[in-house]
């Protein structure tokens, strides 16, 4: 028994660092909160976006959210309103570029390009 006491050991010290440090918890103002809220209401809106951009965990702002509903403080719609759903027809202003290729050269036209003078460029870059 004597042998195994004066026997040499070593030991290995394992030291680890947190991967991610833990937030600290911020106070958030009911002004901002409420700010925050309305956000995620408006159309085209996602709640994961607004919160990421703030820097806030997407949880924390659905819970607020949930509250807000919850409290009568915000109403989501209801199916009791009738207001006719009006569609509009919009056109975009600018076409698509167009590419004319003439030899080495690449003439973009974009927009409404009269056709006269759409023709003289051209010619002017056949003839260079």
């Amino acid at each position: 028994m004597s042998e195994t006491v004066n026997q040499t050991r070593a030991f290995e010290v394992l030291t680890a660092t947190p991967i991610q440090k833990r937030r600290k918890p911020r106070d958030w103002p009911d002004e901002e909160k409420a700010r925050l809220v309305a956000a995620t209401l408006l159309p085209g809106a996602t709640v994961a976006s607004i919160a990421r951009g703030e820097g806030l965990d997407p949880s924390q702002l659905y819970d607020w959210r949930r509250k807000a509903i919850a409290s009568g403080s915000i109403a989501p719609l209801s199916k009791s309103v009738h207001a006719p759903v009006r569609f509009a027809q919009v056109e975009a202003i600018t076409r698509p570029a167009v590419e004319i290729v003439v030899r080495d050269v690449v003439v973009r036209v974009t927009g409404d390009v009269e056709p006269d003078q759409l023709a003289k460029i051209l010619s002017a870059v056949r003839k260079a």
